[in-house]
């Protein structure tokens, strides 16, 4: 009698037989004898493309680590030094990439077997997502470009061939955050994220949390209507009371996941930005997730799809705004700004443009949501702090929304798997690091991710501590940057910390985390990276 998994065998089989006949690779028959593919003539074996291990092959050897330069070992010499980095795949914090290894000998053609194992294998491992012009090492990779070449500011060269000049020292973070606009300017441009470090985008397409040469009138108004500095932000009342009627689909069924994260912070973002009307609309929903996942990196045609998108939700949003109450941040931006002429690009600020970016700026709420619940799953004493001080919280009167303790979390959360790992500015002028002159346009790399995670630098650098974050110092530690510093700091991140602590708030009241997917260490050191997509939650009511 043939057993489920001889049949499945013998499937895999027809179809690596399949694959042999179009691509004329030789078969192994099951007695070990070869035996030409069926069909017509054979056809001979195409030659490996030059760069690529043949298909089935071992991969090439990594060649090991490259040769320093004379003098490189000296911590104490103060040079900047061209050199590739090269990724690991245990840690992958901030930085520049890899550079590939050498090409090596040609292999022998696969079998059945080995194209089998080939098969199997890539049916298992998941694709990674790659991030158009991300660049990304090790932590390792940058402790031992540290080790080598002390704390001076490194030049490194990417495998794109970009060079990048990495900066290794707190004292040289605390020169980036105060440089002038005029002297370290945003590019390669990224739209804010939200609750992190963020630059803006080309036509200065910023929430008025970016670095980028905005007009007075802007910053004002967001530093107005986002109440930059205060922790309770003046319309708690009403956003917090749409906190909680949202946060209701968060509890519906027992498990807690990425996708319904998202669908209750999203209605939750479009009142609280638009009012209630826009609760339910999902064409303008549709539109955001399209310009969220488009990111402004396309070319062609696909550009063009874009920006009839763009301008569609641009125009249903300015709909809102026309209609929108004092209690939501478009009718705050709307009394700020005044009248606006739409057919005049400079003539003032536009409510609307603003009350978009708002929207686009909060999509990193629901990540963090969800890493800072699976944070305190895996912590069982913080969760029970933090619930507690969710039940305390319902009597606070004027104090509500404070939440310091929740605060902290979503804080610490932020360091560990900050949602902007990287920053890079350009140099408008020539500049002087440590010494070392470098011209203009040079590429200056902060790797954010990596400083709040060095171990040398950070205690329990890799485990979440949020007492940390009870220090009043700890908001101006430059090593910690989740929302940045200087004038680059965002001035929503109140306001963002005040509804991510709401929403765990909601959550810890009436339920507990007893269930996480992954399973973290409440000790060991924790994952260098955590996919939200990934993360599943199990809730029991209290």
């Amino acid at each position: 009698m043939r057993t489920v998994q001889g049949a499945a065998l013998d499937g895999l089989k027809a179809r690596v037989r399949a694959l042999a006949e179009r691509t004329g690779l030789p078969v192994r028959s099951t007695r070990g004898a070869p035996r030409p593919h069926a069909g017509p003539a054979a056809r001979p074996r195409p030659t490996e493309r030059a760069g690529r291990a043949p298909r089935g092959g071992a991969p090439f050897a990594d060649p090991g680590p490259a040769v320093p330069p004379p003098g490189a070992g000296d911590p104490g010499r103060r040079t900047s030094v061209k050199e590739p980095l090269r990724r690991t795949s245990a840690d992958r914090p901030a930085g520049p990439a890899a550079a590939p290894a050498p090409f090596g000998p040609p292999v022998a053609a696969p079998t059945v077997l080995a194209t089998l194992g080939a098969l199997l294998t890539a049916a298992g491992r998941p694709r990674p997502r790659r991030r158009p012009g991300g660049v990304r090492a090790s932590a390792a990779a940058l402790r031992a470009l540290r080790a080598r070449h002390g704390d001076a500011p490194a030049l490194v060269r990417t495998r794109s061939g970009q060079t990048l000049l990495v900066l290794l020292d707190p004292q040289d973070l605390r020169r980036f955050y105060a440089e002038p606009v005029s002297v370290l300017a945003a590019d390669p441009p990224q739209k804010c994220r939200g609750l992190s470090t963020h630059e803006p985008g080309r036509d200065a397409d910023g929430p008025g949390c970016a670095r980028g040469e905005q007009r007075p009138e802007r910053r004002r108004m967001s530093a107005d209507v986002l109440a930059a500095g205060l922790p309770v932000h003046p319309a708690a009342g009403p956003i917090l009371n749409v906190v909680a009627e949202e946060a209701r689909h968060l509890t519906t069924t027992g498990t807690l996941e990425l996708v319904r994260a998202r669908h209750a912070v999203n209605r939750a973002a479009r009142r609280i930005v638009l009012g209630d009307p826009a609760a339910d609309d999902d064409e303008l929903a549709g539109w955001l997730t399209q310009l969220r996942a488009e990111d402004g990196r396309l070319r062609g045609g696909r550009t063009r799809a874009a920006r009839s998108v763009h301008d569609k939700a641009r125009a249903r949003v300015r709909e809102y705004v026309r209609h929108a109450g004092d209690d939501t941040l478009a009718g705050r931006a709307a009394r700020h700004a005044g009248p606006v002429d739409t057919t005049d690009p400079d003539g003032g600020v536009d409510p609307a443009d603003e009350a978009r970016l708002w929207l686009l700026a909060m999509d990193a709420v629901p990540d963090t949501l969800l890493r800072t619940l699976l944070l305190l799953g895996a912590h069982p004493c913080e969760q029970d702090a933090a619930a507690a001080e969710a039940a305390a919280e319902v009597a606070a009167g004027r104090a509500r929304g404070e939440l310091p303790r929740l605060r902290a979390c979503v804080r610490e959360s932020l360091r560990l798997y900050p949602v902007v790992p990287d920053l890079i500015r350009v140099t408008r002028g020539e500049t002087e690091w440590r010494g070392v002159r470098h011209p203009a346009g040079t590429a200056v790399l902060l790797p954010a991710a990596f400083h709040q995670r060095d171990p040398e630098r950070v205690p329990a650098a890799h485990v979440f501590v949020p007492g940390r974050w009870k220090n009043p110092g700890a908001d101006r530690d430059i090593r910690m940057a989740p929302f940045s510093h200087g004038g680059g700091r965002c001035p929503g991140d109140q306001l963002g910390l005040m509804i991510t602590a709401a929403f765990c708030a909601e959550v810890l009241r009436g339920h507990r985390i007893t269930g996480t997917r992954p399973v973290l260490d409440p000790v060991g050191p924790l994952p260098v990276t955590l996919d939200p997509r990934g993360v599943r939650l199990t809730l029991t009511r209290r």
